[in-house]
């Protein structure tokens, strides 16, 4: 399923979700079960909204924008951040008056069985978003299925929160959920930012990829090297955009090599990573044997 059928499937789901959620507020009156249907409908907006950025970031790349519009849906996952915050404090500020006055819950049974099937198809849902978008490479995907399994995640935390008040007749357990459940999505929200961020800012690749790409260089120029074809590789730089990873390097060859040799040599690393990695774009600087560092990344 590509990305864009995904947020599609994603933002359908998260409307009916939030009219079961809100069900079991209205059956409840809860403050708890409340701030489980205002996440939801944090969801929905988040859905919509990496919907349009997966959208434009699947542009081809323009005179405007020769690098793409990848970066579209790094966006989309800091909106999202700033959304949760939005929904946190409305959550506290409704969960306080109770807090200071807690009251009976009625409805109960039939509330909590409403928001129990809530968070099943979350669930599911959550999991499916979070395969598809690794499966992609689309960091907007991955986001929404994140913010979806935090949202079952406090959903059975309020769900076991409001029977053992039930259980217990502590009804102020029902606005401390509320208040939980707001400090939980805070903290989704700052991680959803802080990752959305590190993408805008160029961050390079994890160590594993970065790993990955030392390993495939050294095995396409395996036997150049002891031949003297290629010396050194040195100043390999990677960031990510979206789900484009670009690849940078010099490449020392001695200065006799000519044009065409060098540039088959390129073609020949090109292919390589591209054929281990998936969305890569690579650019080779290619320098003559003066110019080698003998520091950094080495071939052999």
């Amino acid at each position: 399923m590509t990305p864009v059928q995904a947020l599609t499937l994603s933002l359908v789901v998260a409307g009916g979700v939030f009219g079961l959620k809100w069900l079991a507020y209205i059956l409840t009156g809860s403050v708890a079960l409340y701030s489980d249907a205002l996440e939801s409908i944090v969801n929905i907006v988040a859905a919509g909204t990496a919907l349009i950025a997966v959208l434009v970031s699947r542009r081809p790349a323009d005179s405007n924008h020769p690098y793409g519009h990848t970066k579209a849906e790094y966006f989309s996952a800091v909106l999202e951040g700033v959304l949760i915050v939005l929904a946190a404090l409305t959550i506290v500020r409704e969960a306080w008056p109770r807090l200071l006055a807690p009251q009976p819950i009625e409805g109960l049974g039939a509330g909590l069985l409403v928001s129990l099937g809530a968070s099943g198809i979350n669930t599911a849902l959550g999991w499916f978003l979070i395969r598809s978008g690794h499966k992609a490479r689309s960091p907007a995907v991955v986001a929404d299925g994140q913010h979806i399994l935090a949202d079952v995640l406090t959903s059975v935390g309020v769900l076991l929160g409001i029977g053992l008040a039930w259980l217990s007749g502590w009804w102020v357990l029902d606005a401390l959920l509320a208040i939980a459940v707001a400090i939980n999505i805070l903290w989704v929200g700052w991680r959803l930012v802080r990752d959305s961020v590190g993408g805008l800012m160029d961050e390079s690749v994890s160590e594993a990829e970065l790993a990955e790409i030392h390993s495939t260089l050294n095995y396409a120029l395996e036997g150049l090297a002891t031949e003297g074809k290629v010396l050194e590789i040195h100043d390999l730089r990677t960031r990510r955009a979206g789900p484009r990873t670009f690849v940078e390097f010099h490449l020392v060859v001695p200065g006799q090599t000519s044009v065409e040799q060098a540039h088959q040599i390129c073609d020949r690393l090109e292919n390589a990573l591209q054929a281990s990695l998936d969305g890569v774009t690579t650019t080779i600087h290619v320098e003559p044997d003066h110019k080698a560092k003998h520091s950094t990344f080495r071939i052999g």
